[in-house]
């Protein structure tokens, strides 16, 4: 069963090199949740544009601070000349353009930088599209994330708290930071309360099969809970997915070298798996063939 969505609210499907867009209207004023990856800026651009259609972008509203949802942040305020909202948590980051907390140097990713104008705080309600929202911490993924939450029309923003098939890496587990796992089950534990009609995830359709959803994504969390390997081998393949889709090719001789100068992957293979750049990029590349993303050509792994 598809999601049926308020006729104020537009959601772009984007995939996974860039989060969702999410357009929440109110008369002629628009509200835009997230904003793609900093290479997808200008199709973001055209995107936000044509589903305008001649209303006035006034603010963008970021769910967290991870690459894809953040990277157009820039580009979409230059175009747009709309004020900038992201969580409370991710401000210290961003106003020091820290490119280390925001996971970019550390998993090889880019970003532009900008500053926010506000900041939006777990349990406040935040106005947008005509709606009144509230804001619910959403840690794991990323510890500072916040959902969207609107009981009117029981709509949920999850961002990469839950997905239709799971959620987003935890970080946190990786480096030994914090607890991500604990922090994941609080947060699908705080979604299962709420009586949600759809949920519009990160990536990913809207999607109403919410106990379903959360069913996947409490089995994916005990697996995790059972085998931290299993939490670095979902990071690794992950992050060098990603990085495919936004090169789309790699040569297979620098894998092992990249690999092991990463920040991500060095530690996840430290702290899980003790193997050799060699091996892990064997297995890497074998496990995204495998997955149907990825394939060798030559001397190249190459987005499928």
């Amino acid at each position: 069963m598809s999601a049926a969505l308020p006729d104020d609210i537009l959601v772009f499907e984007r995939g996974w090199l860039s989060a969702n867009n999410i357009l929440l209207f109110d008369g002629g004023a628009a509200t835009l949740v997230d904003t793609g990856y900093v290479s997808h800026a200008e199709q973001t651009i055209a995107l936000v544009r044509a589903g305008l259609d001649g209303r006035t972008l006034t603010d963008i509203v970021n769910t967290h601070s991870h690459s894809d949802h953040i990277g157009g942040n820039a580009a979409v305020q230059r175009s747009f000349g709309c004020r900038i909202t992201i969580p409370e948590g991710m401000h210290a980051a961003v106003q020091q353009w820290d490119e280390a907390a925001l996971l970019l140097t550390v998993a090889d990713q880019r970003g532009e930088r900008f500053t926010a104008d506000h900041l939006a705080h777990a349990d406040e309600t935040l106005a947008m599209g005509g709606r009144e929202w509230q804001s619910l911490a959403a840690p794991g993924h990323d510890m500072d994330a916040l959902m969207f939450w609107n009981p009117e029309t029981g709509t949920l923003i999850s961002g990469d708290a839950l997905w239709r098939d799971g959620f987003g890496i935890l970080f946190v587990e990786i480096f030994g930071t914090d607890d991500g796992l604990g922090a994941a089950r609080s947060t699908l534990d705080a979604i299962a309360r709420l009586p949600i009609r759809t949920v519009i995830p990160g990536h990913g359709a809207p999607f109403v099969q919410v106990e379903e959803a959360l069913a996947t994504a409490y089995s994916r969390l005990k697996a995790f809970e059972d085998d931290g390997a299993r939490i670095a081998r979902n990071a690794i393949r992950a992050c060098t997915t990603f990085a495919l889709l936004d090169l789309r090719r790699m040569p297979l001789e620098a894998l092992p070298g990249w690999l092991e100068r990463t920040p991500l992957f060095a530690e996840a293979n430290r702290r899980f798996l003790n193997e050799t750049p060699e091996r892990l990029a064997d297995w890497l590349v074998d496990s995204l063939e495998k997955a149907g993303v990825a394939k060798r050509e030559g001397d190249w792994l190459v987005a499928a």
